[in-house]
């Protein structure tokens, strides 16, 4: 019996790479992979539903779902988590310090259904009372004028948000002081450049995160899976195979960084301490996939995502999933 033939747009990492190499092959399918980078990705996905599965922004999909009109559904797969103090910039100019300084500032965003600014803005709110609707939001591209939201956004009247001039990018704007402050996943090339104009909110922020993640227990979610929903009310399988074989993949590599074999998967020659001391914060498993192990981290973003105004309802973390995912198996 012939397999499945479908397209796949993910991004290669450790997590994935077993799969992209079909040392890991995904039953019943098989794929056309797909790489190209996961911002191109979400907005062919989002605009043109270009693929039959993707990597998809957790933001953007939530919002879809909370729209009642997603033409995908979800697997609890999560190939990107990251914790997001490192991503706010602020401008020398600004004379900004601490967070509760940004309360009544313009601060610069590539999206606003960005799922990285959920996360920011969420934390700031929640951790140093920066409420969304006490800024304005200037969207953007950070380094290409003319960026647009992936996904419809109605937003209610509370939350200000304008968009930066057409021949602008919030790199310049930011380096100008133009913008107080920038939220951004990726970090602006005047601060990659050194250039002291710019600068992070947080210098210190991998102490802030951990403590962050010690009274939260909250490592951020990023990406999910999707499949278009029609592939899938065709074939549900195609769901529990893609769960499985990325399962298979992550324990792959997890067992790759101990070290145990003798060598290290990582050019960073302290990787396996490292492994040990992530451990010791986060426990054995800090990197689960399937529904229950991130619950506290989904109900989260569902109440962020409603918060700044990106859903007019809270979404449950349940209805973003395929239903013969939610459930794990046992014997």
């Amino acid at each position: 019996m012939s397999k499945l033939q479908l397209s796949l747009a993910c991004h290669i990492s450790d997590r994935t790479r077993a799969l992209r190499d079909g040392s890991i092959p995904i039953e019943g399918v098989d794929v056309n992979w797909i790489a190209p980078h996961v911002a191109e990705i979400f907005w062919r996905m989002c605009q043109y539903e270009e693929f039959d599965i993707s990597e998809m922004s957790l933001g953007a999909y939530t919002t879809l779902i909370g729209k009642g009109n997603s033409p995908f559904i979800a697997i609890p797969v999560f190939p990107s988590r990251m914790f997001r103090h490192s991503g706010i910039y602020v401008s020398a100019k600004s004379g900004i310090e601490h967070p509760q300084e940004l309360i009544g500032r313009r601060i610069g965003i590539p999206e606003y259904a960005q799922t990285a600014c959920i996360w920011m803005r969420g934390m700031l709110h929640h951790e140093y009372e920066v409420a969304p609707e006490s800024v304005t939001w200037i969207a953007g591209g950070v380094e290409q004028p003319g960026r647009k939201e992936r996904v419809k956004l109605d937003l209610p009247s509370s939350i200000h948000l304008e968009r930066i001039a057409e021949h602008e990018s919030l790199n310049s704007a930011l380096c100008k002081g133009e913008v107080d402050a920038l939220l951004s996943a990726d970090a602006p090339s005047a601060f990659v450049a050194g250039d002291p104009r710019v600068r992070r909110l947080f210098p210190d922020f991998r102490s802030v995160e951990q403590d962050y993640f010690l009274r939260t227990r909250l490592f951020p979610i990023m990406h999910t899976l999707v499949i278009r929903r029609d592939i899938y009310e065709h074939n549900p399988w195609v769901a529990q195979s893609l769960l499985q074989a990325f399962s298979q993949a992550k324990h792959k590599v997890e067992d790759e960084l101990t070290g145990y074999c003798g060598w290290l998967i990582s050019m960073l020659p302290w990787s396996t301490a490292e492994l040990q001391d992530t451990r010791k914060i986060m426990g054995d498993d800090f990197w689960p996939y399937g529904l229950e192990p991130n619950m506290h981290v989904l109900d989260t973003f569902c109440e962020y995502a409603k918060e700044q105004g990106l859903t007019s309802r809270k979404v449950l973390p349940r209805e973003l999933f395929a239903r013969n995912t939610v459930d794990a198996w046992k014997l």
